[in-house]
């Protein structure tokens, strides 16, 4: 069948190969260039059979405004068939057959198979959970008819070049050796070394899901080039400055900061070590310092020259909250996006996390941010969770991206519990396999590797850490004295709200951290009435309302002015702020610890003072693990006053947060697997046990006899990265709010929106689903659009002080001058 099409202006031949090549390329980051080449070459082959191309062709006239329907009495109205012609069944049959024929490992053609099966959909369940029994649905889809796949009408389609090319890698006898070599040395690193194993069999699910990763990333890209060749233009394809020529612009940087104390000079040397420990092999580490010890810039320079040591693709910052992302993108890029280099604006450093109008982006960006194509990346940890677990392909297709690159982890501790088994597989499958290093950044490390080695545990120890001593490294940056003031039956917010008031007159200003923004609205609205400057911090707040708020916090502690600070724990991780004195409410130790690094953190002469309180009336129902860390923080903090030389007489020291991590972890261990429900599932299990054994599914031997028995489909619509989903609203805060959403609700282009959303994450807040139910049922909010799902926010319903209220607030407390409808 002659002139056989994939998309418009792009012949079938043209778009497997291309898609081929690029597969290769990506895959051969884990020596398997032979297998995402073949699944490039097949996984479009049921395009060839007649009924796709009629469908195509007719898909295209249509879309032609020159074209007349009533002149062609061949054409059929391609409308509603998109998506319903199985093309994707066609090379994974074809595929399995040719396997068979040579002998060669059967467990190759299924994970190749299920690859080129779910380049649409996401990955498949090999066998599924549902209330109806267990069934194996990879094999069911393998054994389709012939009359819906067109397998064998396609194969005596297909243009000969492809088909030689397909005979050519199947035929070559080292064909299986790169996937049996890395079977085995997967089995061989888990801790059982039993092919059958929790860890092995995730492991090799998520082999499954980095060759995936190649194969939809390599079909976007060529589809996307095709169809837009001009918007392609921007793609980098790795070409990107070299990591000298970066290292030159940190190093420049270092030379101009200055050495003004001892803070100063300990910073000085954690950067020195990093820099020196660069030139180590690759693997995994740890950098634990103290907060307001640098670890940015420092973790900067170890992964440039690490980078450049190990000729690694790029470097990837993962950070906790979306809050502080632009924070650190911004440093970063400052120092690596000079301004005498404005030919590298927008192409070193890459922002790339989920936000309002995460569905709606243009070409240009698209072309970035779906594969990370930049050699500096920062997401967040929702982002990075997503590429490995989540559903569909947007995420998947990342993920190879992040083989031999050098990956960061931002204040590690903030990990959600029930993610940590998951997580530790990851990252051991990227160190591991696919010759990538990770750097974990924390004053306070989670004892990732203490846990079930079962179920997926770090291999760490003191050789993984870049400081070369820890212990010592908190005692040269200790700058505040914490005290333990908890009492019985607690503290209420009242009398919290008069201690802050009083350590503003002892020492000029003062910052209170809280667990919920319930406690820092009544908080701030108490100490409000002391006539003391009181400023209100919480993610209730668009970033650009937190930005100015922090510029003038920023600002009066400059002047020395008397200001307090009510926060929630959003200043903790990555705001570079500086009080006299912090009261932090009682929650795990690690935040206790994040909190007091806003305490004197540039060193002053005198120490600063850091109170505990436990608040009386406090409901922390819905927060689960912080619940959990309150009540063991409370638990070592009466050890360490029983004995505190058993601690070091630090009561946030390395000694006590490893104690608090033993018992938080001990407590939480039954979390770590990522429990699900028979109402989420079908029964009682957890996601470790789904994309890895899949135990509970195994209740007739027939099932077994497939290497891979994961549910990954519903595994990966089950994964949420943190425990609520969240949904955007943009707010109207101050006059650019208010202009920006005017020109949203006329914008009807969509490129043209696209520049305007991204603009609009300043002014956005994410809200828990009850808080968005809640206002949708006061009609406090509005869609930017018919047919759209970007909402903004009524005017009442948003206060200049504090942020989002479910409930209107004050005449006072709303932004009068532009209180206008649109």
């Amino acid at each position: 069948m002659p002139n056989c099409v994939a998309h418009k202006n792009q012949e079938l031949y043209e778009h497997l190969e291309g898609v081929a090549e690029l597969a290769k390329i990506y895959a051969e980051k884990i020596g398997m260039g032979n297998y995402g080449e073949l699944m490039g070459l097949l996984h479009d082959l049921g395009k060839y059979s007649a009924e796709f191309q009629k469908y195509i062709t007719d898909a295209i006239k249509k879309d032609d405004p020159q074209f007349n329907p009533d002149e062609d009495e061949d054409f059929e109205d391609p409308t509603g068939k998109k998506g319903k012609i199985d093309h994707s069944t066609a090379g994974a049959q074809f595929l399995t057959k040719e396997i068979a024929k040579s002998n060669a490992h059967k467990a190759l053609g299924q994970f190749l198979s299920l690859c080129l099966v779910s380049h649409h959909s996401g990955l498949i369940d090999c066998l599924t959970t549902d209330n109806n029994g267990t069934r194996d649905s990879y094999s069911k889809r393998l054994s389709k008819s012939d009359l819906k796949t067109h397998m064998k009408e396609s194969t005596r389609n297909a243009d000969e070049r492809v088909l030689e090319r397909i005979d050519a890698i199947l035929a070559n006898e080292s064909f299986t050796r790169s996937f049996e070599e890395t079977c085995r040395n997967i089995v061989r690193a888990s801790p059982e070394q039993n092919p059958f194993s929790t860890v092995t069999q995730l492991q090799w699910g998520l082999l499954v899901r980095f060759l995936f990763s190649t194969l939809i990333d390599a079909d976007r890209q060529d589809t996307a080039d095709s169809a837009k060749p001009k918007e392609a233009q921007h793609c980098q394809h790795g070409n990107y400055r070299s990591w000298k020529e970066l290292i030159e612009r940190l190093e420049n940087k270092y030379k101009t900061f200055v050495t003004g104390n001892h803070v100063d000079q300990v910073r000085k040397e954690v950067s020195e070590y990093c820099l020196r420990a660069a030139k180590r092999a690759k693997g995994l580490f740890t950098l634990t310092v103290p907060t307001g010890g640098g670890k940015t810039l420092a973790s900067l320079r170890f992964a440039l020259g690490h980078a450049d040591e190990h000729r690694m693709d790029r470097i990837i910052y993962i950070i906790p909250f979306t809050t502080i992302i632009d924070q650190n993108a911004h440093d970063v890029r400052e120092i690596l996006e000079p301004e005498d280099h404005p030919e590298d604006a927008g192409k070193i450093v890459l922002e790339h996390h989920s936000n309002i109008g995460a569905d709606v982006q243009s070409w240009k960006e698209k072309v970035l941010t779906e594969n990370w194509d930049a050699p500096v990346v920062f997401t967040t940890m929702v982002q990075f969770l997503e590429a490995f677990f989540g559903a569909g392909t947007r995420g998947a297709r990342r993920m190879h991206q992040l083989a031999k690159s050098v990956i960061i982890f931002d204040e590690i501790q903030t990990l959600p519990v029930r993610c940590v088994h998951l997580f530790n597989n990851a990252i051991n499958f990227l160190v591991n396999q696919c010759g990538s290093s990770v750097v974990l950044c924390t004053a306070t490390q989670p004892l990732l590797g203490s846990v079930d080695k079962k179920k997926g545990a770090l291999n760490l120890s003191e050789e993984n850490e870049l400081m070369p001593d820890v212990g010592k490294l908190f005692v040269d940056l200790q700058r505040v004295l914490v005290h333990d003031c908890r009492k019985s039956p607690g503290w209420t917010y009242a009398e919290i709200a008069k201690l802050a008031v009083g350590r503003v007159r002892e020492d000029r200003n003062c910052l209170v951290v809280v667990n919920t923004k319930k406690a820092a609205r009544i908080i701030f609205e108490e100490t409000n009435k002391s006539g003391i400057e009181v400023f209100h911090l919480s993610t209730g707040m668009c970033p650009a309302h937190r930005k100015s708020t922090l510029k003038k916090i920023h600002q009066k502690l400059d002047d020395k002015k008397p200001i307090l600070c009510v926060s929630t724990q959003l200043i903790e991780a990555g705001v570079n702020i500086s009080f006299r004195s912090v009261i932090r409410l009682l929650a795990g130790l690690d935040s206790i610890a994040q909190a007091a690094g806003r305490c004197n953190r540039h060193g002053g002469s005198e120490l600063g003072n850091v109170f505990i309180v436990n608040p009386v009336e406090e409901n922390l129902e819905y927060l689960k693990d912080m619940a959990a860390g309150k009540e063991k923080s409370n638990r070592v903090l009466d050890d360490y006053k029983d004995n505190p030389l058993k601690y070091d007489n630090d009561i946030i020291g390395p000694k006590i947060l490893e104690w608090y991590y033993q018992n938080y972890f001990y407590q939480q261990k039954g979390e770590m697997a990522y429990k699900v429900s028979a109402r989420e599932c079908g029964r009682d299990d957890t996601l470790l046990s789904l994309l890895s054994t899949n135990s509970l599914a195994l209740v007739r031997e027939d099932l077994k006899k497939n290497v891979l028995r994961q549910s990954f489909m519903t595994a990966a619509r089950l994964f949420k990265s943190i425990d609520a989903p969240t949904r955007s609203v943009i707010v109207r805060y101050g006059d650019e709010g208010r202009k920006l959403v005017g020109q949203l609700c006329a914008a009807f282009d969509v490129e043209k929106q696209y520049a305007l959303i991204k603009k609009a994450q300043q002014y956005s807040v994410n809200l828990f689903p009850y808080e968005f139910d809640k206002l949708s049922e006061q009609d406090a909010l509005y869609r930017v659009q018919e047919g759209t799902e970007i909402f903004y926010l009524d005017y009442p319903y948003y206060s200049k002080i504090t942020g989002v209220s479910l409930v209107p607030v004050t005449k006072e407390e709303q932004f009068k001058d532009e209180y206008i409808d649109i």
